[in-house]
C-alpha cells in the first residue's frame, strides 16, 4: 500500500512554510511515521497532485499549508472519485478550517492527531460561478464562501500579508492581526452590496448587505466565528447575512464576530439552506466571490451542500 502523501505549499504563510518545512517534517516523522512528499509550484498544483495520488491508491493525503491548500487538496480528492482521507498539517495565514475541526496550529500536535485521530465524514459545498476568464466552472469548498466586504479584506491580506509584523510573531496571531487590520481598513471604504438571493425553493429576496457568507464550517477571515452554529455534518449551510452597517458600527461590532455573538444583532440574519443562489441586483456591477480564503471569480453563483462527501482525519473530540 502506498505511503501517505504530504502535499506541501511552500508559498503558504507568506512563504514561511518553505523555510519551516525541515522542522515540520522532523516533527511529523517523529510523531506520525513515514510519508511521501510532493511540493506545489503554482496555484492549482495541490488539486491535480491530490487527484493523481488518490488514483494511484494513496489512502491518506495530508495538506500542509493554509485554507487555500486544504481546499485544493479536498477538491483533488473529490474530483478523483476515490474514497481517500484528508489530513491537515496547518501552515498558513488564516487557519480557519482547522479551527472548526479543533486541530491545533502547532505542527507536532497536529501530527499526533494524524496518528491518533479518527476519520469523520463531513459535508462539503459545491459551487458554480463565473471565473476571471468568463467561464462557469464548478468546484468544492470545505469552509466558507462569501461576497461583499470579505473579498476586499482578502485582497488586502494577500497584497500585504503580515510582512510588517515582527519576525517572531506566532503564525496564528499574525493571521488574526493581518485579517483584523485589513478589516478595519476596508470598513472605511466599503459601501453596501445589493444582491438577489434565493434559499432552497423560496422566493427571491433583494438584500443590501455588507457581507453574505455561505458557511459549511464556523470560521473565516483569520479566526472570525462567522457561523457559530454551523455543523459539518448536518447537511445544510448556515447562511449569515450582515446587513447595511456603517464603518463605526463595523468597528464596534468586530469583537462580536470573533466571539460568535453577532447573530443577535438586528442587522444580522441567519438562515439554513441546502441550496443558495446569489446574483448581483445590478447586472452592470460585478460582485467578487471568496471561497475558502481564495478569490476564484464572481457572481452569479449557486451553492449546494453535498452531505458526508469527504473523510477527514480529526481529533477524537472534534465538534459535530
Amino acid at each position: 500500500m502506498p505511503l501517505p502523501v504530504v502535499l506541501i505549499n511552500p508559498s503558504s504563510a507568506s512563504g514561511s512554510t518553505a523555510e519551516a518545512w525541515p522542522r515540520i517534517a522532523s516533527g511529523l516523522r517523529s510523531e506520525f511515521g513515514a510519508f511521501q512528499t510532493l511540493f506545489t509550484k503554482v496555484r492549482g498544483d495541490a488539486a491535480s497532485l491530490a487527484t493523481d495520488a488518490a488514483r494511484a491508491g494513496t489512502k491518506l493525503i495530508i495538506a500542509c499549508g493554509g485554507d487555500g491548500t486544504i481546499s485544493e487538496v479536498a477538491n483533488g480528492i473529490l474530483s478523483s472519485g476515490k474514497d481517500v482521507e484528508l489530513g491537515i498539517l496547518p501552515s498558513g495565514t488564516g487557519g480557519d478550517f482547522r479551527r472548526s475541526l479543533e486541530i491545533p496550529s502547532q505542527s507536532r500536535a497536529a501530527a499526533r492527531i494524524l496518528r491518533e485521530g479518527r476519520p469523520r465524514r463531513i459535508d462539503v459545498g459545491r459551487i458554480s460561478f463565473v471565473d476571471h476568464n468568463g467561464a462557469e466552472p464548478m468546484r468544492y469548498f470545505v469552509g466558507v464562501a462569501s461576497c461583499g466586504m470579505s473579498t476586499k479584506v482578502i485582497e488586502r491580506v494577500k497584497a500585504g500579508g503580515a510582512d510588517w509584523l515582527p519576525a517572531n510573531t506566532p503564525r496564528w496571531l499574525g493571521g488574526r492581526i493581518s485579517f483584523g487590520a485589513s478589516l478595519l481598513q476596508t470598513a472605511l471604504r466599503t459601501a453596501p452590496t445589493r444582491l438577489v438571493v434565493q434559499f432552497d425553493d423560496a422566493h427571491e429576496r433583494h438584500l443590501s448587505v455588507v457581507n453574505l457568507c455561505v458557511a459549511n464550517a464556523r470560521y473565516f477571515g483569520g479566526g472570525m466565528k462567522i457561523a457559530p452554529e454551523a455543523k459539518l455534518t448536518d447537511g445544510k449551510f448556515d447562511v449569515v447575512v450582515v446587513g447595511d452597517l456603517g464603518a463605526m458600527r463595523i468597528f464596534t461590532s468586530a469583537p462580536r464576530v470573533y466571539f460568535g455573538s453577532h447573530l443577535s444583532m438586528p442587522e444580522v440574519s441567519h438562515t439554513r439552506a441546502r441550496k443558495v443562489m446569489v446574483r448581483s441586483a445590478d447586472k452592470r456591477h460585478e460582485v467578487d466571490l471568496e471561497v475558502d480564503g481564495e478569490l476564484p471569480g464572481r457572481l452569479p453563483a449557486t451553492f449546494q451542500i453535498i452531505p458526508a462527501a469527504l473523510r477527514v482525519r480529526c481529533p477524537h473530540a472534534a465538534p459535530p
